[in-house]
């Protein structure tokens, strides 16, 4: 994992890196970074993760999760982040990103739409999917060709 991240801000946001994570062959985690997103005034706005791989949890959970404070929707904020993590998933030789969400999610289908994500397909969530066991039944998966960005 990458020491020095200072590449992760744009004329409109700042990520600041929280925590890194290693992740857990055992339980299909892999490894992550962590950030809070912050505005050109230093109000911490949300927060937003990338996951590095790709396995059968990051097909339904996505390479990069993300929120957004309410006082500060509607600025594209988690968009923003997300073109962010692009250029840190290329540092990491990855060729493609998912980012899911619920099919109800207009606000989450918007971020990914804003991003330049292709919708690929609405999948159901395995039986065995930790996702599955707390009530989530079906995701949209966005795909990002990161040779684009």
């Amino acid at each position: 994992m990458f020491r020095s991240i200072d590449f992760l801000k744009s004329d409109e946001i700042f990520l600041k890196l929280v925590k890194k994570t290693v992740g857990n062959i055992r339980k299909g985690w892999l490894p992550a970074y962590h950030f809070e997103i912050y505005d050109r005034q230093g109000n911490e706005v949300g927060g937003c993760d990338l996951r590095v791989g790709h396995n059968e949890n990051v097909y339904y959970g996505g390479n990069i999760g993300y929120h957004i404070d309410e006082n500060y929707r509607g600025h594209h904020y988690a968009g923003k982040a997300c073109l962010l993590l692009f250029q840190l998933a290329k540092k990491h030789k990855m060729e493609y990103l998912i980012i899911t969400c619920n099919p109800d999610n207009d606000a989450s289908r918007r971020t990914c739409e804003y991003a330049g994500g292709t919708l690929e397909k609405i999948v159901q969530i395995p039986d065995d999917n930790d996702m599955r066991k707390i009530g989530e039944t079906e995701k949209c998966i966005y795909r990002f060709h990161l040779q684009d960005y």
